[in-house]
């Protein structure tokens, strides 16, 4: 993309994480803990944070810069906050980008972070669907709490558990291979655990937002089927979860769709069956354009949903201004049918 609006966009972005980033980039691990800190907390500061963004005015966007470092100061974690569940043991986490500061503040995350997931469970006295495993658009941050939290909770109301991943996100700046490394040792971890969350092995969906979805599509592409994360990363140290599958049984790839022209190798994936949903003003239709037909030339089971009047992003908006998009927020219902439909084939 490269228009006018989007390079003024770009120049606001760049001066505004030049102005804040030091102190934004201390909200992330809030905002993608969801369920370990009060959740309207988070909206609060993540609007403050847009305030921010949109005031250009030195002293005033200063100003709020310190509102905004006292209240990301206050928010403490929950009394019952539940764990991080991690990836990978220490020392064992497979690399491959060289990356060691971020001084323009241009990545939501330091070369220090590990990717871990959060649990959303459903209560002992419902019967779980399957599990639906998630994952925000961009790279990750705030937007971790309308495509995420509030996306599973919608689909815990329907019988599914779970799970947030914050995995490192594809390009920020992470290769196709780490992000979908990650993805796949996720899957592995719920594998092993599936009786003690009450899940079949063979009922785990992801459910990719935008760049989230793209993480999806990769971590198919390099380790569904038979494929190893050794494959890929020599150096890597197989464990017990390796022989586990590595690939999703059904993918909601909700405005994420692959980018036109990006290469691909189906050479050892495992396509699953697979959800679109987007708005028909998304600057990625073009994108699921090219890639639906490919898919089903392949035989792969899909189900698409375009949605009048809607730009890219926007999924459970409804938590950050109680309203959000009722025409492209039936998504959900439909994802809901169509998985149904999968697990019981």
């Amino acid at each position: 993309m490269d228009s006018p609006e989007f390079r003024e966009l770009m120049r606001k972005r760049r001066a505004f994480a030049l102005a804040c980033g030091d102190e934004v980039n201390q909200a992330i691990p809030l905002y993608e803990d969801p369920t370990r800190y009060p959740v309207e907390e988070l909206i609060a500061l993540f609007k403050l944070q847009q305030q921010m963004m949109d005031t250009e005015e030195p002293g005033a966007r200063a100003a709020l810069k310190a509102r905004f470092s006292e209240m990301r100061k206050s928010i403490r974690l929950l009394p019952d906050a539940p764990e991080r569940i991690y990836l990978w043991p220490e020392g064992n986490m497979p690399k491959d980008t060289e990356y060691y500061s971020d001084p323009t503040w241009e990545y939501d995350h330091g070369p220090d972070f590990l990717p871990y997931f959060l649990e959303m469970l459903i209560p002992e006295d419902m019967t779980p669907v399957g599990a639906v495993v998630l994952i925000a658009g961009g790279c990750h941050g705030a937007g971790t709490i309308p495509d995420c939290y509030q996306i599973g909770n919608e689909f815990n109301a329907l019988g599914y558990q779970c799970f947030i991943l914050q995995c490192r996100p594809n390009g920020c700046p992470w290769s196709r291979y780490e992000t979908g490394a990650d993805a796949a040792r996720c899957l592995r971890i719920l594998r092993r655990d599936a009786e003690r969350y009450r899940i079949r092995p063979d009922r785990i969906a992801m459910a990719g937002f935008s760049n989230g979805g793209i993480t999806i599509d990769f971590c198919i592409e390099s380790f569904s089927g038979n494929q190893r994360v050794i494959d890929k990363f020599p150096d890597y140290k197989p464990d017990e979860l390796d022989d586990l599958p590595g690939g999703p049984d059904a993918q909601l790839s909700i405005y994420g769709s692959r980018h036109k022209g990006t290469e691909y190798d189906y050479t050892g994936a495992v396509y699953p069956p697979t959800f679109f949903a987007v708005g028909r003003l998304d600057m990625g239709m073009e994108n699921l354009h090219a890639l639906y037909p490919d898919l089903l030339a392949r035989g792969v089971p899909l189900e698409v949903h375009t949605f009048a009047g809607h730009p890219h992003g926007y999924a459970g908006w409804k938590i950050m201004d109680g309203v959000g998009f009722p025409n492209f927020d039936l998504w959900v219902t439909h994802a809901d049918a169509f998985l149904r439909d999968v697990f019981q084939a």
